[in-house]
């Protein structure tokens, strides 16, 4: 389904936008402080992830029973458990006797939660089972303690958690993403590795580095041989927001008669492994009429066909199209036919400070191949981990928090191209009560 279509048929509010915006109006001015405010990085840890869906991990990590997941956001812990009956649940990870966290990282095969302070104990399905020298306590009923509960729902092979029990359903609050991207087929992708590292920005600048494509100019010239910078469609619902990027064509940028051979070198830099080239080479003669797009995709499917993936019922806009979704408040997902990346930011020990993970998904065959497992990666902060552009990305964002410290610098002056970015601050200021607006300016409506 198109976004045209789903926003006729989920009557969504929302905004269609060209890349380049209209040019009408005034900049869009955001307020710096909250970026380096610590008593409002406190008013979002209460208001927004507290309260908001968040991605925490992927189906993979809890596909069997017996295994579990432990999330964090700031000072937050989920426990997410696979239970005995086959379904999913989510805890808030604090022991009902003296607050001690149950259960760290990940793992398998475990038949109870325990404490390892008190050694009280719950079954899988958060029911209190166990207390040591129960008499000491008087009138103690199981029933009155289980374990604190969170709400949990996955989208395709993505785990979501909430602490707000009373809070929207999932699919409520993802809006027409799901059927936008449901062409896609979300639920053959397996989750084969997990990355976390720190960056030395705020959370909201390193979830922003991946909500436009302004910035592909001038960061990432490599790309301009083989992206649609210019015409990437942009659409917003209430809360989130998705660019349509052409991979396999020249920016407009670079003019009208851009040679094949740079077109495929630009490709092959980023993103050749696609492919199943590494290296650079000659372009592929060109049959009659071919363009180096349907090259592309031909050598996409060929790399698929030979895993046993078939795409043949895709053309090559969809092979070669990415799909980029931005989740409020601080989740981008990037659906290729061939992969998924989700990465999210989370704050981190400071304001200046943020938690960066990267789930990183391959296609299978069907939605019913096996589960993967997932490698977790725990990167030093300052590491190139990521890959070419997206390590240009984060080295990039120490000097962006530093900047946004300089004293004369009070508000940030957005373009309408930078509509993403724009609604998801607009969000942020609904979940933290800011009312009225205090950003002003925007495109003349």
């Amino acid at each position: 389904m198109t976004i045209a279509e789903t926003r006729a048929a989920e009557d969504v509010i929302g905004t269609a936008i060209s890349s380049m915006g209209s040019g009408n109006g005034s900049p869009t001015k955001i307020p710096v402080y909250r970026y380096i405010s610590p008593d409002f990085a406190k008013v979002e840890i209460e208001k927004v992830f507290a309260k908001a869906w968040l991605v925490a991990c992927s189906v993979d990590h809890v596909a069997e029973a017996g295994d579990y997941y432990e999330y964090r956001a700031g000072p937050y812990s989920v426990l997410i458990v696979r239970g005995d009956d086959g379904e999913l649940r989510a805890f808030q990870n604090a022991c009902r006797h003296r607050g001690n966290i149950i259960c760290e990282g990940a793992g398998s095969g475990i038949t109870e939660l325990r404490c390892m302070y008190h050694n009280w104990t719950w079954d899988l399905r958060g029911r209190l089972r166990q207390v040591p020298s129960r008499k000491g306590f008087g009138t103690l009923r199981n029933d009155d303690l289980p374990l604190l509960a969170a709400r949990v729902d996955t989208w395709g092979r993505i785990v979501f958690v909430n602490l707000d029990v009373d809070a929207m359903s999932l699919a409520e609050y993802l809006e027409g993403v799901p059927e936008d991207a449901a062409w896609i087929d979300p639920d053959v992708y397996r989750c084969t590795r997990v990355i976390t590292t720190t960056v030395p920005a705020n959370w909201k600048v390193l979830s922003e580095g991946f909500s436009e494509t302004y910035h592909v100019q001038c960061l990432h010239q490599e790309m301009l041989g083989s992206i649609d910078d210019i015409n990437a469609g942009q659409f917003l619902w209430e809360r989130h927001g998705v660019s349509k990027q052409r991979y396999g064509v020249p920016s407009p940028r670079l003019g009208r008669h851009v040679d094949p051979q740079v077109v495929w070198d630009s490709f092959i830099v980023t993103q050749g492994m696609r492919m199943g080239i590494n290296e650079s080479c000659p372009v592929p003669e060109l049959a009659d009429g071919q363009t180096v797009q349907e090259l592309i995709a031909d050598g996409i499917r060929g790399v698929l066909t030979a895993r046993g993936v078939d795409v043949s019922h895709l053309d090559t806009d969809q092979i070669t199209t990415l799909n980029q979704y931005n989740l409020f408040p601080n989740v981008t997902v990037l659906y290729n036919v061939d992969s998924l990346s989700v990465m999210y930011a989370l704050p981190g020990a400071s304001v200046d400070e943020s938690v960066f993970t990267v789930l990183h998904f391959e296609r299978t065959a069907a939605a019913d191949s096996p589960r993967a497992q997932p490698q977790q990666h725990d990167i030093p902060a300052g590491m190139q981990v990521f890959g070419n552009v997206i390590n240009q990305d984060v080295e990039l964002l120490r000097n962006a928090q530093r900047g946004l410290r300089q004293p004369g610098l009070t508000h940030l002056s957005l373009s309408s191209e930078e509509c993403r970015i724009i609604n998801n601050h607009r969000t942020l200021e609904r979940y933290c009560g800011i009312s009225p607006s205090e950003m002003t300016g925007g495109p003349v409506r």
